[in-house]
């Protein structure tokens, strides 16, 4: 079983970040569990989860959670990897970033 965990990180293209808040579309939600069930299919993969906070994060917390059970560990590496881009791609979740100078940029979604 392999476990990744995305934390909201101090810095951001070499400016201070003191808060992040993520705000979903309505279909996010569904759409995770589409790429979770694909991640899943794959040969020898066991299970899957996948978890993305909404809402306003400080420096440290976890965004994302995501988790994968294989065969073997090779397996579960390369899985939880497809799994975290495929969600970093694909899910529609915008983030707004408040740097340390007080300016704030929206990065839209996929």
């Amino acid at each position: 079983m392999v476990a990744f965990g995305g934390v909201v990180r101090d810095h951001d293209h070499g400016r201070g970040v003191t808060q992040l808040e993520y705000v979903g579309h309505p279909s996010a939600e569904e759409l995770m569990a589409e790429i979770a069930g694909e991640i899943a299919a794959l040969p020898k993969v066991h299970a899957v989860a996948i978890s993305h906070r909404i809402g306003v994060l400080g420096v440290g917390d976890v965004a994302l959670a995501a988790a994968v059970s294989a065969a073997h560990r090779g397996e579960a590496f390369d899985a939880c990897r497809q799994l975290v881009e495929e969600v970093k791609a694909r899910l529609p979740i915008w983030k707004r970033q408040v740097f340390a100078d007080g300016d704030e940029e929206w990065v839209a979604a996929p």
